[in-house]
């Protein structure tokens, strides 16, 4: 598992394949909050659990999942 403390806030985060899941708003206990304000994110805030992330890359945070598994299951 990835080191939280490398996930920083306004993070883009994308998916396995590439495509941009959102924005991290911050993080809440084991999984990252998405920004309701991003466009990917439909006026909502959604959660991802930090077990879907791979790696972080710079101000990237990249998961293990593809973006419709990503979007199927966030919280």
């Amino acid at each position: 598992m990835v080191n939280k403390s490398e996930i920083k806030d306004h993070a883009e985060v994308v998916a396995s394949c590439g495509t941009h899941v959102g924005v991290v708003d911050h993080l809440d206990g084991e999984r990252i909050k998405l920004a309701k304000s991003d466009p990917a994110a439909g006026g909502q805030h959604h959660f991802i659990p930090l077990e879907w992330v791979d790696k972080v890359d710079g101000n990237k945070v990249i998961l293990n999942k593809n973006h419709e598994e990503a979007t199927a299951d966030w919280q």
